[in-house]
């Protein structure tokens, strides 16, 4: 490891735990079926973005910390490759990593770290050179017909030992350098896991574990989509769908092995992202329309009985169809698996979903690509890499900061809730306790639109869909709300059915720093005759109803 500078040493205050008492370990928490993620032992909503691949390095940095700070982020989502800490086999440099913790704490931001090793993207791009080009040591998949793919084989021995220790190193070094602050804290292990081209590894050591007996494990959380045997062997217990199946096996099974390692030496949370199936296609077998062995939806239940230590299976939120993005959050939120967007499109169609996905109880989300660097991935994100890309979700972001730890405890308790406008722009409703509410878009602020309206006469910035609002039901009458470019309505409902009902109160405002309301004005007449229209800027609602 090479020597680090003073100011280094200084910003990032390596003192002992015995001297600094350590703040409490990052940890995901459930309540009923609902999750936070616990920071300094308070819920924490992670605003979080996501930096380009290739960011990870020094002198990259100024260019991520200033769309950093334009986006309103308290997270940032970077790589640490091992490429980038191992180039010699045996021989760690964490240079960049204590930088990067070092300039995260001079910008009040948390991190989370993504560990690209064997897999990023599906491919062994970012493991050393002495990893990538050594077949017979750290093994290529081979395909069905004999070819090799490009997919290190997840049953490679060695490469699972090289990937482990390295892993290991990296989560004993912040272990020593963060224990005190928690400046890191969640781990993705791998990035978009799985493979291309080939179902699973055809080659013999592939062959011989596929005709093992399916593991118990597997077998108490993972029913056949068709009937098959109870047990067995995979193609036995689960006929066309083996090979997938299987792969997703063989892929978590590895990824247990180095989460759990890195684990026992600093045990932060972890999860792993995914590359997703099409989630409005009728599940059907593997026919090369996806990453084979990835967490896909179909295959949940085989990452949590496989792979034990990581706690969330993540999708990545690259098609912006609204019907496409609902499929996907209604498949990835389960009991059993907290929902957190790990990646998401920097375009602006996808801000919208910021409403959806915190309403719906997210530990957190991160759209891609939000740095300065000159490097635009469209047509999966923004065409330009200025402030124009970062302000639709700067803007949502800042309403949010001030309550990040106050939402994320009202989402534990499972009184929130969220809305985006849909492709089709048609209303939607959703029910609270004891009241719903409806959304309209495309709306006036004042009136209502005519069945004949033409384009030019649609509110201006409502060309495309931008709409949504995130609500939390802070009392039996009363509701936080965070919106823009929506109409609401109210009613009662549940116990409040078939009564009368209007608004008590409609506060606009904002939190301070210590989350506290501070209001500026309170709406009536004219601005609640016609609901509650929120303004093209993000704007706070603190509403208190009544019924009669």
């Amino acid at each position: 490891m090479k020597k680090l500078s003073y100011h280094v040493l200084a910003a990032l205050a390596l003192v002992s735990t015995q001297a600094l008492a350590a703040a409490p370990m990052p940890r995901l928490v459930q309540q009923d079926g609902h999750y936070a993620l616990l920071v300094d032992g308070k819920p924490f909503t992670m605003l979080g973005v996501q930096a380009h691949n290739s960011s990870n390095y020094p002198n990259a940095l100024p260019k991520v910390w200033a769309a950093v700070k334009d986006a309103h982020a308290n997270t940032l989502e970077i790589p640490v490759a091992w490429e980038q800490i191992e180039p010699v086999e045996g021989r760690f440099d964490f240079g960049y990593v204590d930088t990067l913790v070092a300039e995260a704490r001079r910008n009040g931001v948390r991190l989370v770290l993504l560990w690209f090793g064997t897999w990023k993207n599906t491919g062994p791009a970012y493991t050393p050179e002495w990893v990538k080009f050594d077949d017979k040591r750290f093994p290529r998949m081979l395909g069905r017909d004999g070819k090799a793919s490009y997919c290190l084989s997840p049953l490679g021995e060695q490469t699972l030992a090289a990937d482990r220790k390295a892993f290991v190193a990296l989560m004993r070094h912040l272990k020593q350098i963060d224990e005190a602050q928690r400046t890191v804290i969640m781990v993705q292990v791998e990035n978009e896991v799985g493979t291309y081209g080939t179902v699973r590894d055809f080659a013999p050591r592939g062959e011989a574990a596929f005709r093992q007996p399916v593991p118990a494990a597997v077998l108490a959380r993972k029913k056949p989509p068709v009937p098959g045997a109870a047990s067995g062997t995979w193609s036995e217990v689960y006929g066309p769908y083996a090979d997938e199946y299987f792969h997703a096996w063989a892929v978590a099974n590895y990824i247990e092995e180095i989460a759990k390692a890195g684990r026992a030496v600093y045990d932060l949370p972890t999860f792993v992202n995914n590359a997703l199936r099409d989630p409005l296609e009728p599940l059907a077998p593997w026919k090369g329309n996806f990453a084979s062995g990835g967490p896909t939806y179909d295959v949940i239940d085989i990452y949590k009985a496989a792979a034990p230590h990581i706690d969330i299976a993540g999708p990545d939120l690259y098609a912006p169809q609204s019907d496409s993005v609902a499929a996907t959050l209604d498949k990835f939120q389960r009991p059993d698996n907290a929902l957190f967007v790990p990646e998401m499109g920097n375009a602006a169609a996808y801000a919208r979903y910021v409403y959806r996905i915190l309403g719906r109880g997210a530990i957190g989300v991160a759209p891609f690509g939000i740095d300065y660097a000159d490097y635009s991935n469209y047509p999966l994100g923004a065409k330009r890499t200025d402030q124009t890309m970062v302000e639709p979700f700067g803007t949502i972001y800042a309403a949010f900061a001030p309550l990040a730890q106050q939402w994320g405890r009202w989402a534990l308790e499972g009184r929130t809730a969220g809305i985006a406008e849909g492709d089709d722009r048609k209303p939607q409703s959703l029910v609270l306790k004891d009241w719903g509410v409806s959304a309209s878009f495309r709306e006036w602020q004042f009136g209502a639109m005519g069945k004949d309206a033409k384009e030019e006469d649609y509110p201006p910035g409502t060309a495309a869909p931008n709409g949504g609002a995130a609500f939390a039901q802070i009392g039996a009458d009363e509701f936080i709300v965070i919106g823009q470019h929506v109409r609401l309505h109210f009613w009662p409902a549940g116990a409040n059915e078939g009564k009368r009902s209007m608004f008590a109160r409609v506060e606009e405002g904002q939190f301070d720093p210590q989350g506290r309301w501070i209001m500026e004005r309170n709406w009536n007449g004219d601005q609640v005759d016609h609901g509650v229209n929120l303004p093209a800027r993000p704007t706070i609602l603190k509403i208190r109803l009544r019924a009669y």
